[in-house]
């Protein structure tokens, strides 16, 4: 289950509603499927064939149709990262850069944990998303964030697109923003 870290005052938001009601106030959509769905022998899973990553979206297919009808998203992928992930470190460099987008980036996290930082109101700051298998997160476009792996550096996401192109980020320069 998720759980939030405000960095200006270290405060932490967990529990599903709480989580909802937080996010839903900085117009971030979240919401959690059952990750318990996910096969066994992919449930630790960090190195994927296509033949996995299908089985994957095969998996959550009615969860996927159901956001992408609701939200107009067209495409979607699987993305898998971990130690085993060629040049992780400069991905990573990539990815921790504040940053926004032209559309909601939308990550439904499968397995392993990742983390969204993301610029709130004015009054909140910027804020951590602590997310884990089941959660799934859309951070609105235009909204300044960035993602990361936490210690375990092991995660795999669907992740849903309206642009065909996919990911395509816009550095966001913020003298207020300090890792």
């Amino acid at each position: 289950m998720a759980e939030i870290r405000i960095r200006n005052t270290n405060e932490r938001i967990s529990g599903e509603q709480n989580v909802r009601e937080f996010l839903e106030n900085q117009e971030v959509l979240y919401e959690h499927w059952d990750a318990t769905k996910l096969p066994a022998q992919l449930k630790e899973k960090f190195i994927l064939s296509d033949e996995e990553k299908a089985e994957v979206l095969s998996t959550f297919n009615d969860e996927i149709t159901d956001l992408a009808g609701r939200r107009g998203y067209k495409t979607w992928d699987i993305i898998t990262l971990s130690d085993a992930t060629p040049n992780l470190d400069e991905l990573l460099k990539k990815f921790e850069s504040v940053h926004t987008h032209t559309e909601d980036e939308v990550r439904a996290i499968t397995a392993g944990k990742g983390i969204f930082v993301i610029k709130g109101t004015e009054e909140v700051g910027y804020f951590d998303v602590e997310l884990e298998a089941g959660d799934v997160i859309s951070v609105p476009e235009r909204i300044p964030h960035f993602f990361t792996l936490m210690d375990n550096r092991q995660i795999v996401a669907v992740r849903l697109f309206i642009e065909t192109e996919g990911w395509i980020a816009h550095p966001f320069e913020d003298p207020a923003f300090v890792k």
